[in-house]
């Protein structure tokens, strides 16, 4: 369904992280519907270095972008050289997807380089075209504060990603506080857990939704930590756009969660994948983790309020709509 908005014609539109899940998404949103914009990508790309629990330094991959139309611009959020490729451009739309969102990663030096100090860059950016920047923050920056969420409340990150994506927030603010913001406007989105399409390179650090479907797919059976009873807000990708779209129209700074609203448990996942897959054993085992989230809850009031934004997926509608796909990666990785 396309929104309607500024038709975006000849706006000049930069996304971080393209390559990555929300902003791939973000990216095939706009060819589909704004194609007469013109679409930058700067993203590092994956390569072969991991961090030192396993896990790729960077999850960009050029097979979310396969019938992109744009330029690509290959660069580090944490490289001051690679940041400015981007200097011969104006950009009347921002839209800051990139960051390491690997909650287990320990190098804590790297994650603020990258995900907070390079977010100055991008300021100064939407200052001078006076246009909207529009950022990843996440339900992260709430660490295991209590139910439900809400933005000003709460903000007490257990994790170096959680800590980068509130210094972020707390800059705007800042900006907030002084009137800087007159000529341009700087949203952050807060996403909860995400799920959905070109998810799948993100790897361990993928949804529950696809790991659990690709294990009971694989084996006919899950393992969940004891006993599935932990709850999440779960927030479909189509969600997750829609949401940093109407974000272009907002006539004001701020800060916003995005979610669904609503608390899922993992066993609610398991559930509903049945209706899907057919029956599959489940595992119950110990959480290894000292630190794990055991509920999330999304405050959407001010969402909804200014971003009129309004989530169209529940947890079963959402798996229903993303399961062909989820089905045809198991097939691809047999």
């Amino acid at each position: 369904m396309k929104y309607i908005y500024d038709d975006l014609k000849d706006k000049n539109i930069l996304i971080t992280g393209g390559a990555g899940f929300i902003g791939s998404n973000i990216v095939h949103y706009l060819n589909r519907y704004h194609g007469e914009s013109k679409i930058f990508i700067f993203d590092k790309f994956r390569d072969n270095t991991t961090f030192e629990n396993g896990n790729l330094t960077s999850l960009g991959h050029f097979k979310n972008l396969l019938n992109f139309k744009g330029e690509v611009i290959v660069g580090d959020l944490a490289n001051s050289n690679d940041l400015k490729k981007l200097d011969k451009y104006k950009f009347d739309y921002i839209f800051h997807e990139g960051a390491i969102s690997d909650t287990t990663c320990k190098n804590q030096e790297l994650i603020i380089k990258t995900n907070f100090e390079s977010l100055d860059y991008f300021i100064n950016k939407i200052k001078e075209s006076e246009g909207v920047l529009i950022y990843a923050s996440s339900a992260a920056t709430y660490g295991n504060s209590k139910a439900p969420n809400i933005v000003g409340s709460g903000e007490s990150p257990e994790n170096a990603y959680g800590f980068s994506k509130l210094l972020m927030d707390m800059k705007l603010r800042e900006i907030i506080q002084n009137n800087e913001d007159e000529n341009f406007k700087i949203i952050s989105l807060r996403y909860f857990n995400v799920y959905g399409s070109r998810e799948y390179f993100k790897g361990s650090t993928a949804s529950m939704i696809l790991q659990l479907a690709l294990q009971a797919l694989r084996n006919k059976k899950v393992k969940l930590f004891e006993f599935g009873e932990q709850i999440r807000d779960f927030v479909y990708i189509k969600d997750v756009v829609q949401a940093n779209i109407k974000a272009i129209e907002v006539n004001k700074s701020g800060i916003y969660n995005v979610g669904s609203g609503v608390a899922r448990s993992f066993n609610d996942i398991v559930d509903i994948l049945k209706l899907h897959i057919g029956d599959f054993e489940v595992e119950y085992i110990k959480n290894p983790y000292s630190f794990y989230q055991n509920h999330t809850q999304a405050d959407i009031s001010q969402t909804i309020k200014d971003l009129f934004y309004e989530p169209r997926y529940t947890l079963e509608s959402g798996i229903k709509d993303y399961i062909d796909e989820i089905k045809r990666i198991y097939k691809d990785t047999k």
